[in-house]
């Protein structure tokens, strides 16, 4: 999984298509509270960090599965979007969407 367009040492011999992930994480009441008192007094909120990477992970798995279910070597030109879709600001639910392009490989031998 790259977020280049080529994987290096290897050449696209087959794209199979676009594949993506959504996944959707709740942050509950008491991450939102302590986020609220580390942002009066600065700092990193580790709860909703870790709710990024946790949510982050599960689309990163989701869209390999989903390329694997296409028999591909890799994916190419991954793109990672969040989104926040509810809460007014105050932390409803983070959407992450994974998104890139399903391809086969071949190894390059004897580039001059």
């Amino acid at each position: 999984m790259v977020t280049t367009p080529t994987v290096a040492g290897r050449e696209i011999t087959e794209p199979l298509g676009i594949v993506s992930s959504q996944v959707a994480f709740g942050m509950n009441v008491f991450r939102d509270i302590f986020a609220g008192v580390r942002d009066l007094v600065g700092g990193r909120s580790d709860a909703q960090q870790k709710v990024f990477a946790d949510s982050r992970k599960a689309a990163f798995d989701e869209l390999t599965i989903e390329a694997g279910r296409l028999g591909a070597d890799a994916i190419v030109g991954v793109d990672l979007d969040f989104t926040e879709l509810s809460g007014g600001g105050k932390g409803g639910m983070v959407l992450v969407v994974a998104t890139g392009t399903a391809v086969k490989l071949a190894v390059v031998t004897g580039a001059a």
